[in-house]
């Protein structure tokens, strides 16, 4: 527990709080590896007091940098609430001036979609949604504009419980409201410094008045949470159809130059490629992600409508899901006004490994009593009886799209013939998790079930129930079937001692 040594103020005065240090001995912290490197600062893995942390150090150059730094360290001091990015200390003396926060093991939602292409369901879509909502409504009660809400200032915890973060931008309305061109041309300002400096946040995420040069309100953060929210919903960087990241900026430079982007965004209308219901949205949140990023900052809801809608759509969810039957999952704190109609959401706290998972489920499958189903021997002492090797693999070729994160299997010698081999391609286009679970699962089938495990060949039976021979592998009028394994029995063109 790291002490608070009174007076506990920045070096300047301006900054105090009676909970959190804001002056540390340089033998309570330590800064380890970098985490992310901007412009403007670095964030690194960090243990304060033992406690591991996220440090961030701002780069401070000028005194504009200092005074903001000031002004951020304020703002976060004044700052309690579950949906934000909690600061737990901060040094606010030279020469090294530096922020604390939580550390949370999730990383950012930009990370999580693009990098490791975590597609949620819609109820982790619609808990992420709410509680964010809830953060920037309170937020907004406070006086607050964030001004650069996007998923890479969301950062996730181990239960992928968002929390807003990166304040550097953020602005009291009040604060607001003075800055005009007119204020700052009285000043003997040039107008290019104003716009330079006002016209903030991160392109595809900023709502058209800013791209306009207007000044930045809370129905601004309310554009920039329904892109995000959109990008959650379907996986894919906003302009572009790609999920990787580093892959989309690069197509987003090459069909459209900045302000090529910024005329077609204010003066065309042109969002993001809208989720649609078919994919399992709620059509009421497919409506609400649109009526938050319509063109007239005032025809955008504020934050509490967008909570009360969120709100009566996940109850509509849990409704219709019969999600009261999770009894047995950690609760989220969050949603304890739920608990009339729902006790928990599903979340997987593991990392799967989707392989053996596969490999698990055709075992699964092959240990139920069934008395027609029978397993490849497995015995060294009778060499004569096939025993199949399966080769898997994974392999990456660069499409028009993305990297296509396909696997294979390869199950050499079938039916006890040479020339019969099964060969299977899985298309890994939006994650690989699919394509390396079939790989391993229906291959799995094939050795577990014991599809041919006479010495001179046996017979199944096809899906539509077809005598299917295995020594050729065709129907008695000679067609090629579509088969599942099933009951042997004799076929017509085997012939069994």
């Amino acid at each position: 527990m790291v002490v608070i040594i009174h007076p506990n103020t920045c070096y300047r005065g301006c900054c105090t709080s009676d909970a959190i240090p804001l002056h540390l001995p340089s033998s309570s912290y330590s800064l380890l590896s970098p985490i992310a490197k901007g412009s403007e600062s670095t964030v690194f893995d960090a243990t304060l007091d033992g406690r591991r942390v996220a440090a961030k150090k701002p780069v401070l150059s000028t005194s504009d940098d200092l005074d903001k730094f000031h002004r951020e360290l304020q703002l976060l001091c004044s700052l309690d609430h579950r949906g934000l990015a909690r600061l737990v200390a901060a040094h606010a003396r030279p020469p090294n001036y530096l922020f604390f926060f939580e550390f949370y093991e999730s990383r950012n939602l930009s990370e999580k979609l693009h990098v490791e292409e975590w597609t949620p369901s819609i109820q982790q879509s619609l808990v992420i949604s709410l509680e964010l909502a809830n953060a920037l409504k309170y937020l907004h009660k406070l006086g607050i504009v964030h001004r650069d809400v996007k998923p890479a200032n969301i950062l996730l915890d181990r239960n992928l419980h968002p929390h807003l973060a990166d304040f550097g931008l953020a602005m009291y309305k009040k604060d607001l409201k003075h800055i005009s061109v007119e204020n700052w041309k009285s000043a003997g300002k040039p107008t290019g410094g104003f716009h330079k400096k006002n016209m903030v946040g991160t392109l595809i995420y900023m709502a058209p008045e800013i791209l306009r040069k207007d000044i930045h309100t809370e129905k601004s953060d309310v554009h920039s949470f329904a892109i995000s929210i959109n990008e959650l919903l379907t996986g894919v960087v906003p302009y572009t159809d790609l999920r990787a990241e580093a892959q989309a900026h690069t197509v987003l430079e090459m069909s459209y130059t900045e302000q090529q982007l910024t005329a077609a965004i204010t003066s065309q209308g042109l969002r993001p490629v809208l989720v649609q219901p078919e994919a399992g949205v709620p059509p009421a949140l497919v409506s609400l992600v649109q009526k938050c990023w319509a063109p007239n900052p005032s025809e955008r809801p504020s934050f509490d409508t967008i909570v009360e809608e969120l709100d009566a759509i996940m109850k509509d969810v849990v409704k219709t899901e019969n999600m009261e039957t999770y009894d047995a999952l950690p609760s989220f704190n969050s949603l304890d006004h739920y608990k009339n109609g729902i006790k928990d959401i599903p979340r997987f706290e593991e990392n799967l490994n989707w392989m053996s998972q596969g490999e698990q489920l055709a075992k699964n499958i092959s240990n139920m009593e069934n008395s027609n189903l029978r397993l490849w021997s497995t015995s060294q002492s009778e060499p004569l009886h096939y025993q199949p090797t399966l080769s898997c693999g994974s392999f990456a070729t660069c499409g028009r799209r993305e990297t296509m994160e396909d696997t294979h299997f390869l199950l050499p010698q079938m039916c006890n013939e040479k020339d019969i081999h099964a060969f299977g391609i899985f298309d890994g286009h939006r994650g690989s998790a699919a394509a390396e679970f079939s790989a391993h699962a229906l291959p799995g089938f094939l050795q577990e079930l014991g599809y041919t495990s006479r010495l001179h060949g046996s017979c199944s039976t096809s899906a539509k129930g077809q005598a299917l021979c295995c020594k050729c592998w065709r129907l008695p009028n000679n067609s090629m079937p579509f088969w599942s394994p099933s009951s042997p029995e004799q076929g017509p063109c085997c012939k069994l001692p």
